[in-house]
């Protein structure tokens, strides 16, 4: 009896032909997925694609390429300089009226950044001001005054802008606690006071955060004696100058987490190898052995990520380096004996042996010098503007070019001083 009530209640695991559900009427699974902590944003259904596919994520409105975080805070921040009698308003007042940050750049200084990713970002950062500006006008159409969020007061994509640089420029994305569901999540949060602390690498205070029961405190300690009239700084990351200037408008000399970002491409890297005498490079043609190791790197495949860096802590992009080592090695089993931990790692010594890092370096060198001449300008060049006086936005842009290419250079130098180390062991082994 036990036995057959068991079965008769049974869930069957055999594999039915038909694409239906496991079961019959199976659950609302986006309802699942959200009352349990997750997130689904609401232009996201399911549906049945066709006969073949069965059921998948489609679109059921347009979604935004990117909704920027500082965007959605910024607003609150519109709304609470609009009203009047804002419990913000003494933190408000404090703020600056205009932002140094590319945004507001001249057209002419837009340009005179001369580094293609961050014109991206920038020209991306522009049209979704613009964008959104078309939106909240429509949202605002005929709001009557005691309806309207910004007290009756137009908004366009320079407000939008200086909202979004005020939040982005002082913002800090901090942990928190989802009290509903335990979930852990970063919060963009405004700190009035905290966020007058400037930045250093070396910061002689850091934040602490006190969660109690219903509440977050914030506080400001010190890391070390600070002496009288010393500004306090925090560090607010290892970020590099690309985040500094696009989040903050400004830029770290001589930062030690910038670096710059290539496009891996084939010919680009024959045409290098070939600058930097290496015999046969076949970047453009590889074996399918060593397509393989790419694809496993994805640097090649259906959706590969093909953007490199070189500077920065690893001064060379680990994927990079372990694609060059492949590439310029003609011994499939000699490859196949490290893993590709070893082959991304500069301080590995020359795992495919001393021929191959030098041929690999001498590469990197040839590809630096090639992104040099990309830059419309010389560093020589550069630096005589800046004495001859440039001012303002023209001489942030002048220096983030500036630091651009000093990585590159740095990046030269130590890549330089290994091929001549690796050089001299070389020839001890051949004399030996």
């Amino acid at each position: 009896m036990l036995m057959s009530s068991s079965l008769s209640h049974v869930r069957p695991l055999t594999c039915a032909s038909s694409l239906s559900r496991i079961a019959p009427h199976p659950h609302d699974l986006i309802k699942w997925v959200t009352r349990e902590g997750g997130f689904v944003h609401r232009a996201v259904k399911i549906a049945q694609f066709d006969s073949s596919n069965g059921l998948g994520l489609v679109a059921k409105e347009q979604i935004p390429i990117d909704e920027l975080w500082a965007m959605k805070l910024g607003l609150k921040l519109l709304h609470e300089r609009a009203k009047l009698g804002s419990f913000w308003w003494p933190y408000i007042s404090n703020l600056p009226q205009t932002y140094t940050l590319p945004i507001f750049f001249p057209g002419e200084d837009i340009k005179n950044l001369q580094y293609a990713p961050i014109l991206h970002q920038v020209n991306k950062r522009c049209r979704f001001l613009l964008d959104f500006d078309q939106q909240v006008k429509r949202a605002l159409a005929g709001l009557t005054p005691d309806k309207h969020p910004f007290g009756g007061q137009e908004v366009d994509a320079s407000s939008l802008g200086w909202a979004m640089s005020a939040v982005s420029s002082r913002a800090f994305k901090l942990h928190g606690n989802k009290q509903s569901n335990g979930i852990d999540f970063d919060i963009p949060m405004m700190l009035p006071l905290i966020d007058m602390c400037n930045h250093s690498f070396n910061p002689n205070a850091r934040i602490v955060q006190e969660q109690e029961t219903g509440s977050t405190k914030m506080r400001v300690v010190a890391e070390k004696a600070i002496k009288q009239d010393d500004p306090l700084l925090l560090c607010y990351g290892g970020l590099s100058n690309d985040l500094f200037i696009l989040d903050y408008g400004f830029v770290i000399h001589s930062n030690p987490y910038d670096c710059i970002e290539l496009k891996y491409d084939g010919a680009l890297l024959d045409a290098a190898s070939m600058a930097a005498g290496v015999s046969s490079p076949n970047f453009s043609t590889p074996a399918p052995w060593q397509q393989l190791v790419l694809s496993q790197l994805n640097l090649a495949g259906e959706s590969p990520n093909l953007k490199v860096s070189l500077g920065g802590q690893e001064i060379i992009e680990g994927r990079l380096l372990a694609a060059l080592r492949v590439l310029l090695a003609s011994d499939m089993e000699t490859v196949q004996k490290h893993d590709l931990n070893t082959l991304k790692s500069l301080d590995a010594e020359a795992p495919l042996g001393v021929a191959n890092d030098i041929a690999v370096f001498r590469t990197l060198i040839a590809l630096c010098v090639i992104a040099l001449e990309h830059f419309p300008t010389k560093l020589v060049d550069d630096e005589t503007l800046l004495k001859q006086g440039a001012s303002g936005s023209t001489e942030l842009a002048i220096q983030f070019r500036i630091q651009k290419k000093s990585v590159i250079i740095d990046v030269m130098r130590n890549l330089s001083r290994k091929v001549k180390l690796l050089s001299s062991k070389e020839a001890v082994t051949a004399e030996g």
